[in-house]
């Protein structure tokens, strides 16, 4: 399974990184200003009241917001979901207008931005360890969540203390009564932990999008929140049960399903479900069996839905917001999803790399750093794997590629299938394409630095090919770019992965390149201490080719249309909101319905009938615009299509890397790693004090060995002022 990781900041930002300006009208500027200012304090002060929830001013306060809301028709669920889960969904409708404002990233190269800058979010901080390379924002990001836990912990305990002097209880009841009481308040910092667990992984969120945290690295944060919020709610389980046991009553209690109050039964099966997942979801289970993790991630599911029923839908409402934009989310995705995709054309390489070109309709835009997720039905129906796009948008408007490494069991029959097509007796065999994205960066942020270093192992070359033919498009069109300085490091293991860089034509994309651009390219393979004997001879691919049927990727993505994207939620937590209030009104308070654990259940019912029901209605009627949009180019877009995919049956010659790269920047390194200490210090001296990009796609060791050196260099050349950026996107099948 592919999975990606880029850094960026955790908190919002509209900044362009030093080189270009954005410019816009002053109305323009003045509303989207505010509508950050706006969000910022809707932020603040969620957070704020989350941090202080757990203290004696903290309840009060909400304790306060509940008594004067609590006498409208959604009575103390709505008071609850008014505090914890509405500001979420304010911020997301928010971003709406401020993503339909900001539009198209236009911009121009700026005069102002000459010196090199510190910036809190791409600078290294941690590159070893747990948490791997952490940049300084997600380490203030980490210490903030432990002050909250370790303050939680301290406030909760100090009024677990009080509640002695209260009540009557006898010395042998003591510990018992603290364990469950301690208990209790674990399970209350895992539902304010469980706040933000799944708004990481909500991969097409308005949220991810306006803050410009790719899912692929916002993943991170899912995977640590998930150790800390199921740790929190083992210790509330373990708590609970040493107290029963203590008191003789363990079996009873554990199969007790109360009408009024909290279901001790659904909590167990929820906890359950949550173990599953955690216990699986640990790196060596998900790295040697990662269908076993992928499987059972689909607890979710009984994981939620038992975690209404046991608190019922007055503690459910503090969560369900997060939640709810997980699902639409989720819901959007399995209608794209449904869709089938032309492949246009498959190639297998001899290095054990797949590349296939997938259909895709005008409309559907994305960028160099972005990738998709793709199933296969003829492999799998439920497995979907990342793969960073290695074309660039200017290479075609309808077509996208990727480069996939043949390394488990499932690239493995995806070679074999291609093969397969390429052989007469089984041309009958097909690929059925689905695909989910793209997916990635907002902003492309290879385009706003005069200087880029781009560190590559293996396969990780792919999406800095798109990057290369990006580049080298902008420049020969005259559109905006400021790259002229880059400098690609690539780490192979065999020589037979060379060829994977001369994929892209540079000189046919733009013309005399090498007078425009300053391309360097340093190759290392480690495991050969010599150019082999076959270096040189042409290497031979197979290829295939798919019958055209127009059918191409759909927009149906959360970073698609924005106008849809928005009207998506908006419509769909408005329909939730109805849905509850005539829920209310004609339901629950005429007949008096009381049983927590039923209206725990109704309230998840109203957030999946919202996003079916209404959101299904916004998505219907964007698909139905989009196709009336497209119908105008069908015919046009389905010639070029034909002319992009024709097939050239017979084996594909992979031309010599030198053809397309002139051997004056290209070097080749045999027996040797890549020295970073060395390269950024060779680099600073020809480029001089200057603003570099450094870009990183590859396995976790690579990551950590350029942020160590970046992070040290730094530290020696303060002085000079030199900084380098670090970024990282890897791709680890």
């Amino acid at each position: 399974m592919g999975s990606n990781s880029l850094k960026n900041p955790l908190l919002f930002s509209d900044e362009v990184e030093p080189g270009y300006v954005k410019h816009s009208s002053f109305l323009k500027s003045s509303v989207k200003w505010g509508l950050k200012i706006v969000m910022w304090v809707i932020f603040i002060a969620w957070v704020g009241v989350i941090f202080l929830y757990p203290g004696e001013i903290g309840s009060q306060l909400v304790e306060k917001i509940i008594n004067a809301t609590n006498g409208s028709v959604f009575g103390t669920s709505g008071s609850l979901f008014l505090v914890f889960s509405a500001p979420i969904l304010l911020i997301a409708i928010l971003a709406v207008a401020h993503l339909i404002i900001s539009g198209e990233h236009v911009f121009e190269k700026s005069k102002s931005s000459k010196k090199p800058r510190f910036r809190l979010w791409t600078f290294p901080v941690l590159v070893d360890g747990p948490f791997g390379v952490v940049s300084a924002a997600e380490f203030i990001g980490i210490t903030l969540f432990v002050v909250f836990i370790i303050w939680a912990m301290y406030a909760y305990t100090l009024r677990n203390i009080s509640l002695l002097t209260l009540f009557d209880i006898s010395s042998s009841e003591t510990g018992r009564f603290m364990l469950e009481l301690t208990g209790l308040r674990c399970g209350m910092l895992g539902l304010l932990c469980l706040i933000f667990l799944f708004l990481p992984v909500s991969r097409g969120s308005l949220l991810l999008r306006l803050i410009d945290i790719p899912f692929e690295h916002a993943t991170r944060y899912h995977v640590w929140l998930g150790h800390l919020t199921m740790m929190l709610f083992t210790l509330h389980g373990l708590f609970y049960v040493i107290g029963w046991a203590m008191n003789g009553t363990l079996v009873k209690e554990l199969l007790e399903w109360k009408r009024v109050g909290i279901a001790n039964l659904p909590g167990v099966i929820s906890l359950l479900a949550g173990l599953f997942m955690w216990v699986t979801s640990l790196h060596p289970v998900r790295k040697d069996y990662f269908e076993l993790f992928f499987y059972t991630h689909q607890l979710y599911v009984v994981f939620v839905v038992f975690l209404a029923l046991h608190v019922g839908d007055f503690v459910f409402s503090i969560v369900a917001g997060a939640i709810f934009i997980f699902m639409l989310d989720r819901f959007l995705r399995f209608c794209q999803s449904r869709t089938k995709v032309d492949v246009l054309s498959a190639k297998c390489l001899p290095c054990g790399t797949v590349e296939l070109v997938l259909s895709k309709p005008q409309s559907l835009q994305y960028n160099a750093l972005n990738f998709i997720f793709l199933q296969v039905r003829e492999l799998s129906w439920l497995q979907w794997h990342p793969f960073s796009v290695s074309s660039s948008p200017l290479d075609s408007k309808h077509h996208l590629a990727i480069l996939i490494k043949v390394l488990g069991g499932w690239t493995a029959r995806l070679r074999d299938s291609i093969l397969s097509m390429s052989e007469p007796e089984l041309s009958k065999t097909t690929i059925t394409a689905s695909v989910e994205g793209p997916y990635g960066h907002e902003t492309p942020y290879h385009l706003m630095y005069e200087n880029l270093i781009l560190v590559a192992g293996g396969i990780g070359i792919s999406p800095f090919l798109a990057i290369l033919s990006d580049i080298l498009h902008r420049v020969s069109d005259g559109k905006p770019c400021l790259p002229r300085k880059i400098l690609v490091v690539w780490a192979v293991k065999k020589s037979d992965e060379l060829p994977l860089l001369s994929s892209i034509d540079m000189e046919s994309i733009c013309p005399f390149f090498s007078n425009k651009i300053n391309l360097e390219i340093d190759i290392y393979v480690t495991r050969e201490s010599g150019p082999s004997m076959e270096e040189g001879k042409v290497h031979v691919a197979s290829s295939s080719s798919c019958p055209f049927s127009g059918r191409s990727m759909s927009p149906l993505v959360g970073t698609g249309n924005n106008v849809w994207s928005g009207l998506y939620v908006i419509i769909s937590t408005v329909g939730f909101i109805v849905l509850m209030a005539l829920l209310q009104i004609f339901y629950i308070k005429p007949y008096n319905v009381s049983t927590w654990w039923y209206l725990g259940l109704l309230f998840i019912a109203c957030m999946v009938m919202s996003v079916v029901i209404f959101g299904g209605l916004v998505i219907g009627l964007w698909h139905l615009w989009d196709k009336k949009a497209s119908a105008n180019d069908k015919d046009e877009d389905i010639d070029r299509i034909k002319v992009e995919s024709t097939p050239s049956y017979g084996p594909v010659e992979d031309k010599d890397l030198t053809q397309n790269n002139p051997e004056s920047s290209t070097i080749i390194q045999y027996g040797t790693r890549p020295d970073f200490k060395e390269i950024f210090a060779s680099t600073s001296r020809k480029w001089g004090n200057v603003d570099v990009g450094v870009l990183v796609c590859g396995p976790p060791t690579l990551q950590s060995s350029v942020a160590k050196e970046i992070r040290s260099h730094n530290i020696r050349r303060q002085k000079h002022d030199t900084i380098f950026h670090f970024n990282s996107h890897s791709f680890d099948l």
